[in-house]
């Protein structure tokens, strides 16, 4: 029960206490992370050399008793992979060299290759499989198609998305043009991972929070239901989770494009969630990641909150409601991940 406890949690099916992992969980807040990036020299590096994200992915599961692994990478590996020049630097976040803000632009975007391009991502993910031997699943992931168009257009992070933006009104067709060409890359990506190893699959739509109405549906809904269509067509066994930030108000449609499971954030509330979605998949999250900084003894009351806002039945994965803070306390970690199977556990 406890190695398949979150693939059954995904399943909807009964656990004998609540599953927990963390976005982020193999991260600054580590000290051994820390010491391996520094090994590494940068980022970059430190994800394509299999043996060190094998060795970050391992980081977490072996300090804290989580119930899945998620592979140590990034989400600009796939526009990194289409030849944008990537460049990460301490302090500066992601920059492209070569931002796609053109129809020529548009045109000289392919679909890479994940076991040439990409093969550091499927070599570390057979690296980590092999090292955990079935002790607890390893999920693999992607950025949405619009997630990442986000960062390939602006050429960096964005507060406004002003120039990406000015494309989805300008030019709609050029921005459909080139997120079709994107999903096709996440889609081959995914299966890659499927193939590769990963028993579970997460979509992180980062910035589809940031979307009109109209504009999520049109510019970052369709293409994720695309996704989930063509992976679980030939993944079928395979849990893929869905997380738009900021997406509260969508989770009827996101539930409807037959994933598996919805990842909330810290603005909404999982009971309103499960009457939202008719419990039509299982539902993860969503603890503050701030309330890691508060006492021990408030995150268990907030852990407690967090259950109960859930409620009874099956069909919930703890996790935070966006990444692990980098400043974040250990210990207070170790509180978090005991309180979840201890005060679940008691409920169940």
């Amino acid at each position: 029960m406890i190695k398949d406890r979150f693939l059954r949690a995904l399943r909807c099916q009964p656990v004998d206490c609540t599953p927990i992992w963390m976005m982020r969980q193999a991260g600054r807040f580590l000290p051994e992370y820390r010491a391996t990036r520094a090994r590494a020299g940068d980022f970059l590096t430190l994800c394509k050399t299999p043996e060190l994200a094998c060795e970050v992915t391992l980081q977490p599961v072996q300090r804290f008793p989580l119930d899945a692994a998620i592979i140590f990478s990034d989400i600009l590996t796939i526009p990194d992979a289409m030849g944008l020049g990537l460049t990460l630097n301490e302090g500066e976040g992601p920059r492209f060299q070569h931002p796609v803000r053109h129809e020529k632009d548009v045109q000289r975007l392919f679909v890479p290759d994940p076991e040439s391009e990409l093969r550091y991502v499927t070599d570390a993910i057979r690296l980590v499989k092999t090292a955990l031997q079935g002790r607890i699943p390893l999920i693999g992931f992607s950025g949405s198609p619009w997630t990442l168009a986000t960062y390939m257009v602006e050429g960096r992070g964005s507060r406004d998305f002003r120039i990406i933006k000015t494309m989805l009104y300008d030019r709609p067709e050029l921005l459909q043009q080139m997120l079709s060409i994107v999903s096709e890359a996440v889609i081959t990506y995914l299966k890659a991972q499927a193939a590769a190893g990963v028993q579970a699959m997460m979509v992180f739509d980062t910035w589809g929070g940031v979307l009109s109405h109209q504009a999520f549906l049109d510019f970052s809904l369709q293409y994720m239901h695309r996704i989930v269509t063509a992976v679980k067509a030939t993944y079928p066994e395979i849990p893929l989770i869905l997380f738009t930030k900021g997406g509260g108000q969508w989770l009827p449609a996101l539930a409807d494009t037959g994933c598996d499971a919805l990842g909330l954030d810290w603005t909404c509330s999982l009971a309103k969630a499960r009457q939202l979605t008719a419990n039509k998949v299982a539902l993860q999250g969503n603890l503050d990641p701030a309330a890691l900084y508060a006492s021990a003894e408030t995150i268990r009351k907030q852990v407690a909150a967090v259950l109960a806002d859930f409620g009874p039945g099956p069909g919930h994965v703890f996790n935070l409601g966006h990444g692990v803070n980098p400043d974040t306390d250990p210990e207070r970690v170790a509180v978090l991940i005991d309180a979840v199977h201890e005060q679940s556990r008691q409920s169940k």
